[in-house]
């Protein structure tokens, strides 16, 4: 398996997707039904490759993630050919990013001398979905990278 196995939860918002997995493979309801109770780790193995190949899909629309930390923000923009960051650390230890008052504060006090921007960027490895994916595992969430592109107006330009 590349990526992890989707929740039941995904599975569930997925059977329609995962029925026609099914039938390219020419398996119907009632094999399904046999394979799930006689040959669990067949089953297992299907359930493994449906979900790789869901990855697959959704990793590679994903332009944007962003990882935000009581102190920290790592924004993404996931290009063709690179990986670029835009960090932002906030040096006020009594400002907690992930709530609404921390980024209130955050939001009136960008330019103040209790905030550090750092920017960087980063080539692939040999498989960038793979790439995403463990920005993913590690905290990061997809966007539409509205506070990524804010940023690099009002930062990178500069």
């Amino acid at each position: 398996m590349k990526y992890t196995r989707l929740t039941k939860e995904q599975l569930e918002e997925l059977h329609p997707e995962f029925i026609n997995f099914l039938a390219t493979q020419s398996i119907t309801s009632d094999e399904w039904d046999d394979i799930k109770k006689n040959k669990p780790k067949i089953a297992e193995e299907e359930l493994d490759v449906f979900s790789d190949l869901v990855w697959e899909g959704v990793l590679a629309k994903v332009t944007y993630l962003e990882n935000i930390s009581n102190n920290q923000m790592h924004l993404f923009h996931l290009t063709d050919k690179e990986m670029k960051l835009i960090s932002v650390k906030v040096m006020n230890p009594e400002i907690d990013l992930t709530t609404t008052v921390g980024f209130d504060w955050f939001k009136r006090n960008w330019q103040s001398d209790f905030v550090e921007y750092l920017t960087a960027s980063k080539a692939y490895t040999d498989d960038k979905n793979v790439d995403k994916f463990l920005l993913i595992k590690q905290g990061a969430v997809i966007t539409k990278g509205e506070l990524y592109q804010w940023f690099e107006k009002v930062i990178v330009t500069k």
